[in-house]
């Protein structure tokens, strides 16, 4: 008892000096904030940097992002008891800093300050990573929790998230422990308390009537200690008088098995493993018979639509068994949901599986047979389990700056790090996406997936010898350059991306190919994946904290640094303004062909119905170190006009040519970017004036 109390009020204690601390952010005057992520004098952990590492000491951006790392990580050592760091520690990568910090930027265009970047960390933090102060419920699963050290799934929320936003999506995974079950009283209805390893709190769910058998209190498997997955879920929120939310009834169950159990190695051997795929007879089916089938999850499919009018979703998992047959277990409708519960190499044991002939599922496979959700199935997991490889963390001038950032921590924060333990799949493909430091080109090796990178684009075309819509993106940062094939499901869905724009891009794989080559892959809708174009955020120039102002003299011939410039239209020459009708989906310009139809010249497309007029404007800017000549496009050019095009083109010439007029020592803060190779159809790429590198990539009127 003393024990636990003690425990009780130095979680309590902790919790009230991060508010504290939290709070304390929050009172600091953004320029203060900012400032104190500049300084390496301070006395909290940040980024030190050299002179000659490379050019991130003049980006803004990511020496927030650093500085942002090194107060989280200065929290979790302050409040975590000894043999949790390493756990509070786990996903706190570069890439999700980074991926927090965009996606509040994305919300609130209008700017950013520290203070709400670093609430809005901490939060995430929390809410997604950190243990609930309360455990004594959960207190039989923490060897559990330990010993599993599974991935967690995407979609992934917590009981108490559930309470804070009062809100649960159709999509959300919750990834619970059952604390009870039990009948509610005078009916027979079945309630299960559920709680998570990441919650204080804990949550009803009625249980949907095809699991009731599983809850028998007398060979019930559904019962306290038991791990579950579910989704598909609709919360019923608490009303006045109704006591607290519950979760409805849902059938998007799966229970999880542990094979090093006895109770559940039983279960596996005796109903799982007398059949298999090749065991199954279809006329046996008919007759009536039904099958237990246990297999491996080799992979999972994308969603497909079916139907005269494509509203009929289907998934395809490819399931192999202990025989190496394979055989495609499909999920129809709203039975999607299901695969947000299942990863690949996990063993799925299927109880009662719905047999059905694949033509009748319009099905291309070698295979007679299909398995489907059925109404009597049942679904039990055995997660697989990541093994972890030990990844050295490489002391080149590039990656010193990762270890810095641990190794600026005091002694009695921890030791050095010298290396990472990352998961690793059962191909040996290393998992980058928790790699607590940025990753870069030259890093790029053989079997690593969940890459970030962050960079300039040189260069963006289409492939040309396949009916698929996939990009070639050439990215670079201050250690080299790299070609990554992006595959789109139907087009390009990027928006407006140019040459010498900086972006950060997740979700990357590396492979050698047959000819020994590094292949650098990202498929838009695999889990994790995104782009995010810096130069064109809005957020980037209202916020101060993320941006550095450069002087026009500053601007560097160097294409993969984006500048900050306060500047004042100078002149605008009326045979200088052009209109072109542009790409919807890309922002590039169109060309109509011989036979009337329009073709984008990037995407190489028909695009008949999906194009605007835009502006295509070459100026001449100006602050207190000089001028230079620039060219901007679409948006940009308009927002740095002030007008549409078509409004422009309405008015006479001479009107049009004092309006332009008007516009000069109007001031704005833009984003500038040299785009000096220019190529393959891109805007710009065919000026006559080559000596027009600069692009005005996004602006923002100074009031």
């Amino acid at each position: 008892m003393q024990k636990s109390l003690s425990a009780k009020t130095r979680s309590s204690s902790s919790s009230f000096q991060s508010r504290t601390r939290v709070l304390k952010y929050l009172t600091l005057d953004p320029k203060t904030l900012s400032a104190q992520a500049m300084d390496s004098s301070s006395s909290r952990p940040i980024l030190i940097h050299d002179d000659n590492v490379d050019a991130q000491s003049d980006d803004a951006f990511l020496q927030f992002v650093d500085y942002a790392r090194s107060m989280l990580l200065s929290e979790e050592n302050g409040e975590s008891d000894v043999g949790e760091e390493d756990e509070n520690r786990r996903g706190l990568s570069w890439s999700w800093i980074v991926s927090r910090i965009l996606k509040t930027c994305i919300a609130y265009s209008s700017g950013v300050t520290s203070a709400i970047l670093l609430s809005d960390l901490f939060q995430a933090w929390n809410e997604q990573h950190r243990s609930g102060i309360s455990k004594g419920r959960l207190e039989g699963m923490v060897c559990m929790r330990k010993k599993h050290r599974r991935t967690r799934l995407p979609n992934t929320v917590t009981v108490d998230s559930i309470y804070e936003k009062n809100f649960l999506s159709v999509n959300s995974v919750l990834e619970a422990v059952v604390l009870n079950a039990y009948l509610l009283p005078g009916t027979n209805i079945y309630m299960l308390t559920l709680g998570d390893f990441w919650s204080s709190s804990t949550i009803d769910l009625y249980l949907h009537c095809r699991y009731y058998d599983l809850v028998r209190p007398d060979y019930g498997i559904l019962r306290k200690g038991r791990e579950i997955f579910l989704t598909g879920c609709h919360l019923r929120s608490a009303r006045e008088g109704s006591g607290h939310p519950r979760l409805l009834p849902t059938e998007y169950l799966v229970i999880l098995l542990d094979e090093d159990e006895d109770e559940d190695a039983m279960l596996l051997g005796a109903q799982f493993c007398s059949d298999s795929f090749s065991s199954i007879s279809f006329d046996a089916v008919k007759d009536g018979t039904s099958y237990s089938l246990y297999a491996r999850i080799e992979s999972i499919g994308l969603l497909e639509t079916h139907g005269k009018f494509g509203c009929l979703q289907r998934k395809q998992i490819t399931l192999v068994d202990n025989d190496g047959i394979k055989l495609k277990f499909l999920l129809w409708g709203e039975q999607v949901l299901l695969a947000n519960l299942f990863s690949v190499g996990s063993m799925l044991a299927l109880d009662r599986p719905f047999i059905a002939n694949v033509i009748d599922s319009d099905m291309q496979t070698n295979a007679e047979i299909c398995l489907e959700y059925g109404s009597a199935t049942q679904l039990y997991l055995v997660p697989f389990i990541q093994h972890e490889e030990q990844v050295l963390v490489a002391s080149t001038p590039n990656r010193c700056q990762g270890s810095r950032l641990l190794n600026g921590l005091s002694q009695s924060q921890g030791p050095k790090v010298s290396q990472v333990a990352l998961p690793c799949n059962s191909e040996g493909s290393i998992d980058f996406s928790n790699y607590p430091f940025r990753s870069f080109i030259v890093d790029l090796r053989d079997k690593m997936t969940g890459i970030s990178l962050y960079g300039a684009v040189t260069n963006i075309l289409r492939e040309s010898n396949t009916e698929e819509a996939i990009f070639s993106l050439t990215i670079e940062d201050t250690t080299g350059a790299i070609v990554a094939k992006l595959h789109f499901v139907r087009s390009w869905s990027l928006g407006r991306l140019g040459l010498g724009h900086t972006i950060y891009i997740s979700g990357l794989t590396c492979s050698i190919t047959k000819q020994k080559k590094l292949e650098v892959l990202w498929f838009e809708k695999e889990v994790g994946a995104s782009l995010v174009n810096l130069s064109s955020l809005p957020a980037l120039l209202n916020s101060s904290c993320l941006h550095k102002l450069s002087y026009l003299s500053d601007l560097s011939s160097q294409t993969n640094i984006m500048h900050i410039c306060n500047v004042r239209l100078d002149q605008i020459e009326y045979h200088n303004v052009n209109s072109r009708f542009s790409h919807v989906l890309c922002g590039q310009s169109v060309n109509e062909k011989s036979d009337g139809f329009v073709e984008c010249k990037f995407c190489h497309c028909t695009c008949d119905g999906e194009i605007i007029r835009t502006f295509h404007l070459e100026l001449t800017i100006a602050d207190e170190s000089g001028k230079i000549f620039a060219w901007c496009a679409c948006q940009t050019a308009a927002e740095l006009l002030q007008i549409s095009p078509d409004e422009f083109y309405e008015l006479p010439e001479d009107e049009q040519a004092m309006y332009l007029y008007t516009l000069e020592n109007e001031r704005f803060m833009a984003a500038i970017v040299n785009n000096k190779r220019r190529s393959n159809g891109l805007d710009g790429s065919n000026l006559e004036n080559d000596s027009t590198t600069w692009e005005i990539v996004r602006t923002l009127k100074c009031e």
